[in-house]
């Protein structure tokens, strides 16, 4: 007789990647590597095999302009960007250039030679420490796929995410970006992947649509079937498989007060981030590229506290040129005005490859402390000045502030305001307008620039503390390794007493400072970083409700009396209870 007894619950903890919560049954969707077959090609034959790769390069193009404009109709224009990456991906001489070298080289299939560079590109792509950055290395993995079914002359297989039907959750290893912008929204509940991070398409895509999703929830796929029913809490990262009645009735409640809870924080986010007794904190937006200044109004924010430049670079077949830069620049600095925006100054190296230029970065053993931001500019002061006369330019259209990444000392920001000084003059020259006043900072993210902080205030007119570097050098934590990302704690005594630090000499100079890393977004640590002197907060556009609002719940004398009682105590773990408590008696739903 088959077995009828009840399964037993059990929850999986992933991230939380869209807010929300969702029940429903499963559709299971496993990915699966094209399996390339490997043959030496007649040498008569060769030029009919690059012609086969121009027709599948050709096609692939014309799907993903399908696919483009299918989701521009569906979710919007911001969300088609997405296959700009794509379409760009396609036409990347590097990776062009290279099949057809591997396949003078060895003779072998075309698809063959194809899949092996890419996958080196792949894998360089994988290996970037910036969570944002190495998801972008799904676009290639994606094209890839499709370029090699068009060389193989597949259309497809198997289960798509766009038959899906019968309102399901769907749980998959991974989600491409074209499956993803195939899902149909009416059916989807929620979406659950074993790998992934807060920024992947799937999640970008999960977020338009508005339904929770749980990312890196660890081959949660080979322990489920087809119909197994899961709870999907898209607030706290968890998935609950066969949940018990009791938890049913308690997630039920639980989504009500959820949604009133967001209602309560979407009306704050357009009052000011005023203390209840009286101190402003600016709360501004961190962004990746021009399209997302949309985000910073919507979220109401107080301009751009990290523009990021690396995408520009990253996403390009050649070094973009300064006409290029400016027009990112001015564009996301007119879109603003009279908000500032403070660009971050390219942060490439060996952990972060130039796709259309691979040639910059030499192989590294430990690419993360090596050649990279600030030290690979000072080394190519053609690509850093074109970038600085971009930003100077892109000063007279707006409020801007310059930063550089990775300043280790006095010495290193005195080299990058020497060559910011000679464009000044250049662009003064030639009669280019640009703000001669504008403000220059430094990041702080180096355990040697933390600890000369007052020697570095002198130079600067601001910092901004990249908390994500910082503590992973102060602890030496890789937070990406699994085995011991645990061990990456932000409320460690170090971490607190290297903040304050900063802080004080920063204060003593008559400069302020920002924290622009996760800290930054995460309300937990709030009342901490501003009782400990931060004087401004740069997150992600969706963190900034629940920020705003816990800045609005709480006084200033309450954060200094929590952030001295963290520096008394010597337990990162206690310290983060002490900082979880005093967020949750202030922002939970009522």
């Amino acid at each position: 007789m088959p077995d009828v007894r009840p399964k037993e619950e059990y929850s999986v903890q992933g991230i939380s990647a869209s807010q929300g919560i969702a029940y429903g049954q499963i559709f299971l969707y496993i990915q699966t590597e094209i399996e390339v077959p490997v043959y030496h090609v007649n040498p008569e034959k060769r030029m009919e095999e690059i012609g086969r790769f121009e027709v599948a390069l050709l096609a692939t193009r014309q799907q993903i302009q399908q696919i483009q404009a299918q989701v521009e109709k569906n979710l919007g224009p911001d969300e088609a960007r997405i296959f700009d990456a794509h379409l760009m991906v396609l036409e990347d001489q590097a990776l062009i250039a290279e099949t057809f070298r591997e396949f003078e080289l060895n003779g072998h299939n075309i698809e063959t030679c194809f899949n092996t560079v890419s996958r080196r590109y792949i894998k360089a792509f994988d290996e970037i420490d910036d969570e944002y950055l190495r998801e972008r290395g799904g676009d290639l993995r994606d094209v890839a796929q499709r370029v090699l079914h068009n060389l193989l002359g597949r259309t497809g297989g198997g289960q798509k995410l766009s038959e899906l039907v019968d309102k399901r959750i769907v749980v998959a290893n991974d989600i491409s970006p074209s499956d993803a912008a195939g899902i149909d929204r009416s059916q989807a509940f929620g979406i659950v992947t074993d790998t992934g991070s807060k920024t992947s398409h799937a999640v970008i895509v999960a977020r338009s649509m508005k339904i929770p999703a749980v990312v890196g929830v660890r081959d949660l796929t080979k322990r489920l079937r087809n119909g197994d029913w899961v709870i999907v809490d898209g607030y706290d990262g968890v998935v609950i498989v066969n949940p018990s009645e009791q938890t049913l009735f308690r997630y039920g409640k639980i989504r009500l007060q959820k949604k009133s809870f967001e209602q309560r924080l979407m009306e704050a986010v357009r009052l000011p981030a005023i203390t209840q007794d009286g101190t402003t904190v600016p709360l501004r937006a961190n962004i990746e590229h021009a399209e997302e200044t949309a985000l910073v109004k919507e979220y109401a924010a107080d301009g751009v506290g990290l523009f990021r430049t690396e995408f520009l670079y990253l996403s390009a077949t050649k070094l973009p040129n300064e006409a290029e830069l400016f027009a990112s620049y001015r564009d996301t600095v007119a879109a603003l005005a009279p908000a500032p925006v403070v660009i971050r100054t390219l942060d490439l190296g060996g952990d972060k490859p130039m796709v259309g230029a691979p040639g910059l970065f030499p192989q590294e053993q430990n690419p993360f402390l090596g050649f990279r931001a600030i030290r690979f500019c000072l080394e190519h002061l053609d690509l850093f000045k074109t970038q600085l006369r971009a930003i100077l330019r892109a000063s007279a259209h707006g409020k801007v502030l310059l930063m550089y990444p990775m300043i280790s000392g006095r010495e290193e920001l005195g080299r990058a305001n020497a060559v910011l000084a000679t464009c000044k003059a250049e662009l003064m020259a030639e009669g280019q307008p640009f703000d001669p006043d504008l403000a220059v900072g430094s990041m702080i993210e180096i355990p040697s620039a933390a600890v000369t902080a007052d020697l570095l205030a002198r130079e600067c007119d601001f910092f901004s503390i990249g908390t994500n570097d910082l503590i992973q050098y102060l602890l030496a934590i890789d937070r990406v390794n699994d085995r011991i990302a645990h061990l990456y704690e932000p409320t460690h005594p170090a971490v607190l007493r290297t903040l304050k630090h900063v802080v004080d000499e920063a204060h003593k100079a008559g400069i302020k400072v920002s924290v622009c890393g996760e800290m930054a977004g995460d309300p937990v640590y709030t009342a901490l970083l501003l009782g400990l002197g931060v004087d401004e907060l740069s997150m992600t556009p969706p963190s900034l409700p629940a920020v705003k609002y816990l800045v609005r719940a709480l006084t200033m004398a309450e954060a200094r009396a929590l952030a001295a009682q963290a520096l008394a105590l010597d337990a990162p773990k206690e310290i983060y209870a002490l900082c979880d408590a005093f967020c949750s008696a202030r922002l939970k739903p009522q």
